[in-house]
């Protein structure tokens, strides 16, 4: 039977299950000049971040490329971009790319319209006129292939690994045998699955990207330890992590393994980079695991949905995407149940079995690409939103990361 979701088409051909005007600064400089604008759009979204300016090579590359994708990610019909006029990523960069994906864009430069007022009184006016546009549009029956959802978790406890995270994998088969599409991420915290998701690549050649991925994470992590500051500092499992029960980083990552169930892994994509025009199945974004910035990534790849698993409780949601978030643990979801989606504690208090979670959770996620908002959405917390930063480092040739994988 064909499962179907009812979504907004886009004429790129994608599918959105939200259909935002979101105003984008260039630059972290016209950040409050764009909540004032929102302010005055209700039903618009406000995308606040922190760079833009004082980057260079991949630091801003990756800036740039986030910035775009987000502009023309199918969850967003229509575009403002707000600039300052003297940063490093140009805000008619942005526009053009927004213009060429499609979408109603405008573009306000501070510096160029005189000052805030005049950019917010200019941008405010074309906002009401988008905003009048996207009324008019009308979900249509979507298939479920056209559905791609990220995977996340944070605040993690001895449940994730045990309730949480295999659920979200019995939803992510589920979808994909429907011919939809999945990302697992957090690269450091999967570090000695390597072997495991290796043979589960569709080939030889994605078998060495999953390799190369998590030993140039490895590499980057390794660059940044100095050995004088103790475990307190270098350890790569929280204070949080520990106190909910989770004993060392191999347990962590086997646990959150589970998130990407048990389907080949079609291919390893960059941040924020969206896959191949037609392929589908689960993928490998390369990235760590900040929560905001892996969240923002895999949106920039394409996800229209989150499913993200906490034990501890995490507000996490995000301006672009609906952050389904989904806890193992009974005694979280009691005390913060405003925060929380999905419960699946159930399979460890009441012996519920993984396929009917994985089932209900898959239905909640329909019923959010449906429209149905998200606990985030309705609480407020959905404006966590970081781009990752990468700095100068030495990243080991096609050839080192090889040697090291016939190594080990």
């Amino acid at each position: 039977m064909t499962i179907t979701f009812n979504g907004y088409r886009r004429s790129d051909g994608t599918v959105g299950v939200r259909n935002h005007l979101a105003i984008i600064p260039s630059v972290f400089c016209a950040n409050r000049t764009v909540e004032r604008i929102a302010a005055q759009l209700p039903g618009s979204v406000p995308i606040r971040h922190a760079v833009g300016c004082s980057q260079v090579g991949l630091d801003l590359e990756l800036t740039a490329r986030t910035l775009k994708a987000l502009g023309t990610h199918p969850n967003v019909g229509a575009v403002l971009v707000i600039g300052l006029g003297c940063e490093r990523f140009p805000p008619r960069e942005l526009e053009e790319a927004v213009r060429k994906n499609g979408r109603p864009v405008a573009c306000f430069v501070i510096q160029e319209e005189g000052g805030t007022t005049n950019t917010i009184n200019r941008a405010v006016e074309a906002g009401r006129k988008m905003l009048a546009g996207l009324a008019e549009q009308r979900r249509v029956p979507c298939p479920l292939s056209e559905l791609f959802v990220g995977t996340k978790c944070g605040g993690t406890d001895a449940t994730s690994g045990l309730a949480a995270n295999p659920a979200v994998g019995e939803m992510v088969d589920k979808l994909i045998a429907q011919g939809g599409s999945a990302i697992l991420s957090e690269m450091n915290e999967l570090l000695g699955t390597e072997h495991i998701l290796a043979r589960r690549a569709v080939s030889k050649e994605v078998a060495d990207k999953v390799y190369k991925a998590i030993y140039e994470i490895e590499d980057v992590l390794r660059s940044g330890i100095d050995m004088r500051l103790g475990a307190k500092r270098n350890q790569l499992i929280s204070p949080g992590n520990a106190d909910g029960g989770v004993s060392s980083i191999v347990e962590k990552a086997l646990g959150g393994m589970h998130k990407s169930g048990t389907c080949p892994i079609v291919d390893v994509i960059d941040y924020a980079t969206p896959p191949e025009k037609g392929k589908k199945g689960l993928f490998l974004m390369k990235y760590e695991s900040h929560d905001g910035e892996v969240t923002t990534g895999e949106i920039g790849c394409g996800a229209q949905i989150v499913a993200f698993t906490t034990g501890r409780g995490s507000p996490t949601g995000h301006p672009i995407a609906p952050v389904v978030k989904i806890t193992g643990n009974e005694k979280t979801y009691k005390a913060m149940s405003e925060m929380f989606d999905f419960d699946a504690s159930g399979i460890i208090s009441r012996g519920d079995s993984l396929e009917d979670t994985g089932r209900a959770l898959l239905d909640l996620v329909i019923r959010v690409a449906d429209g149905e908002r998200t606990q985030a959405e309705k609480t407020g917390d959905d404006s966590l939103m970081c781009i990752a930063r990468r700095h100068g480092y030495h990243v080991k040739s096609e050839e080192e990361i090889m040697n090291h994988c016939r190594e080990v």
